[in-house]
């Protein structure tokens, strides 16, 4: 049974990644193990050196009654330190100097085997932090667009806390059994015959506890499913919270929220109600069991003179201990599966066969040189066996020139430039770069070669500094102030109140929507780029702070090939290409006044924005 429950957990993938990190530890492990084991050792000692103590104050005048009981330890151990010649209160003495130097060797490796324990439970908790995080980092795109970020916040936070407590627990498990199996050691040699009773006893617990456990681990699991409904619930607030006090709906999303709040309390509470019982039932058990075993004792082994009080009283201390152990063990169990979920939730995460990645490719790419972007009989969709988004679209951009997108809201604009930049790779065709598979380059050359600014500007919640720098290292405050004033960001940023060092907050809101834009290409022109793609960069602005951005923009494109998704069609009067798609195919290029003259689709955007403007 235990191998084909180890067999199933190492077959999950992302369950055998959570192991595999737990063995990168293994330095942390063994130290573990080896000093608690030795503080369980001194412990069994301990426990040994109780007889000869016992038997030193119930009968002080018999030197032999001391070797009674426990034979090894009386031969080997005690006779290094007693001897014939030696009054009682001696032996006294020296039995009691021992067993003290005993415990305070034991507390002492008990501690630096705890110590080692936390420091295994958090690095652990640490890697696998680090593998969701890099995980995240490598996935396509398409997997974020279906992702909830409230559960992922939750798998990091909630969860990930959730498992550092079942890594705690693990580790107090595999003390615990330690010890436990000293004092198991311990009874068996003081009477094997009562050891046999306390262990049917123990046995019977746990079987009796298997249901229970069962039904913590399902409660577990819908402490995790609440958690992340919460979390996204609240995720969704926070980002909404604008359209929300706007549309007067605050009623509604309290309701929303108080539903999903209830849930995870109904749950913590339900878990809760069934872990409160593992306790009690498994003491009334060891309460039974320590009855049977002294009742059984006495009137089958010290009345008949089969063993001594001495031994007897060495026995219950052991039963003593042994007991706790057992019922933390039992707790523990039913903690485990409780927290069980945490488990499963961070596995799922770190599962790599459910999810889409982009392979990375080997050669560097430094930028076009020849041929510029070719994009050859495309066609996309965003999961496998959905919907096509773009339809066998056939592209020519040559190297240094400017290609704009123009369509209806959702004809796949957005999706092409995505795909060319590699955020996505096609469903079918392919996208050449100087006539070579775009999913040949090395994503992170890749990447360093394209800028893009787009209507929602994303900034950090850092300095001005930090988010015109973001991603490059040794960059000098020259160089940041200049690419700021090419950007025409400069005048605005020293007007702030700590000029470049100002903590824009999240998103940035401490500025308005043209500022961030200039943020943004500043950033850009830092990075100088040889791709650049303007997605819609200018929409939501107002005039003043289009025609600022504008000029920045202007700046931006000079000597680069450029690919800009277009709202306002007098942004891309100069453009050298105008591509026109409708329902993810392209159904009209050429320049701005060809189009113009042609009458087709891009001529009645065109007539349609000058009615509105």
């Amino acid at each position: 049974m235990i191998r084909s429950l180890g067999k199933r957990f190492i077959q999950d993938e992302g369950q055998a990644l959570i192991a595999r990190q737990l063995w990168e530890q293994r330095a942390l492990f063994w130290r573990t193990v080896i000093f608690c084991g030795c503080a369980a050792l001194l412990e069994g000692l301990g426990i040994g050196l109780l007889v000869p103590f016992l038997e030193n104050i119930t009968n002080p005048e018999n030197q032999k009654a001391i070797r009674t009981g426990w034979t090894w330890l009386d031969t080997h151990v005690i006779a290094l330190f007693l001897g014939e010649e030696l009054s009682a209160q001696e032996r006294l003495y020296r039995i009691s100097g021992l067993l003290l130097t005993t415990i305070l060797i034991r507390l002492l490796f008990g501690y630096i085997g705890r110590l080692n324990a936390l420091k295994l439970q958090e690095a652990s908790v640490y890697q696998i932090r680090r593998s969701i995080h890099d995980q995240l980092q490598s996935i396509s795109l398409s997997f974020f667009s279906t992702a909830r970020t409230g559960e992922l916040m939750n798998t990091l936070t909630t969860e990930i806390q959730r498992l550092r407590f079942l890594f705690q627990t693990s580790a107090q498990v595999l003390i615990q059994i330690l010890f436990l199996l000293i004092y198991v050691g311990v009874v068996l040699l003081l009477s094997w015959q009562m050891a046999l009773l306390a262990f049917v006893f123990c046995i019977l617990t746990f079987v009796a506890l298997a249901g229970l456990i069962e039904r913590l681990k399902q409660a577990g699991k819908a402490i995790t499913k609440t958690n992340g409904e919460i979390a996204s619930v609240f995720a969704e607030f926070v980002a909404g919270i604008r359209t929300i006090q706007a549309s007067g709906s605050q009623d509604h999303e309290s309701a929303k929220f108080d539903q999903s709040n209830r849930a995870s309390r109904d749950a913590v509470v339900e878990a809760g109600k069934k872990n409160a019982l593992v306790y009690p039932l498994s003491q009334s058990a060891a309460s039974m069991m320590l009855i049977a075993v002294i009742v059984t004792s006495v009137q089958f082994f010290v009345l008949p003179g089969l063993m001594s009080v001495s031994v007897l009283l060495a026995f219950l201390f052991a039963i003593f201990r042994l007991l706790p152990l057992v019922n933390q063990l039992n707790v523990m169990r039913g903690q485990w599966a409780n927290q069980r979920g945490s488990i499963e939730n961070v596995s799922a995460l770190l599962r790599t066969e459910d999810k889409p990645y982009l392979p990375n490719g080997t050669e560097h790419f430094g930028g076009l040189r020849k041929g510029g972007i070719r994009v050859d009989n495309l066609s996309f969709a965003y999961s496998p066996g959905g919907d096509l988004v773009l339809r066998n679209v056939n592209l020519d951009i040559p190297q240094g020139t400017v290609t704009a997108f123009v369509g209806s809201s959702g004809a796949g604009k957005s999706t092409l430039a995505d795909l060319i930049v590699r955020f996505y790779d096609p469903t079918e065709g392919t996208i050449l770069f100087d006539g070579k598979d775009l999913r040949t380059y090395d994503v992170a050359s890749l990447r360093e070669q394209i800028a893009v600014v787009s209507q929602e500007t994303f900034l950090f919640n850092d300095s001005v500094r930090n988010n015109i720098a973001y991603g490059l290292q040794d960059v000098s405050d020259e160089a940041i102030r200049a690419v700021a004033q090419q950007a025409n960001a400069l005048e605005f940023i020293e007007n702030l109140p700590k000029g470049f060092d100002t903590v824009l907050g999240e998103r940035g809101a401490r500025l308005s929507g043209g500022q961030r834009q200039r943020i943004a290409i500043a950033r850009a022109l830092l990075r100088d780029p040889d791709i650049l793609v303007l997605d819609e960069a200018t929409s939501a602005l107002d005039s003043v702070s289009e025609r600022l951005v504008q000029e920045s923009l202007e700046y931006l494109m000079e000597g680069r090939t450029v690919i800009i998704i277009a709202h306002r069609l007098s942004t891309i009067e100069h453009a050298d290409n105008v591509v026109v798609l409708e329902d993810g195919r392209i159904v009209e290029q050429g320049t701005y006044q060809e189009l113009i003259g042609e009458r087709g689709q891009f001529w009645e955007y065109h007539a349609l924005q000058l009615q509105l403007s």
